[in-house]
């Protein structure tokens, strides 16, 4: 299984989420442990970066995750940011 790391940016709004809804990304973040290539792999500038979507109280929100070392052969899962615009937050953030 991969080990997994956030980025300072995904752990501040991780840190904000009710219990319930922790519980909902820890089941996202299990789903995508299983299976690293479960998200889709973005394009262009943010190439090598998954976004997986899943439900949070029912509106849809983007987990952004990158493997390392490479994509192909991953051993680490690297938490980018979540939330229904993930893009955005990575593009800023300067994470990548």
């Amino acid at each position: 299984m991969l080990q997994v790391s956030a980025s300072p940016s995904f752990n501040r709004v991780a840190k904000k989420l009710h219990a319930r809804d922790k519980k909902t990304l820890d089941e996202a973040i299990k789903a995508i442990l299983q299976n690293p290539h479960l998200g889709e792999e973005k394009k262009g500038d943010l190439a090598g970066v998954f976004v997986f979507k899943f439900k949070l109280n029912g509106q849809e929100t983007l987990l952004a995750y990158e493997l390392q070392p490479h994509k192909t052969a991953p051993i680490e899962a690297m938490l980018l940011a979540v939330g229904p615009h993930e893009i955005e937050a990575v593009k800023a953030s300067g994470t990548r």
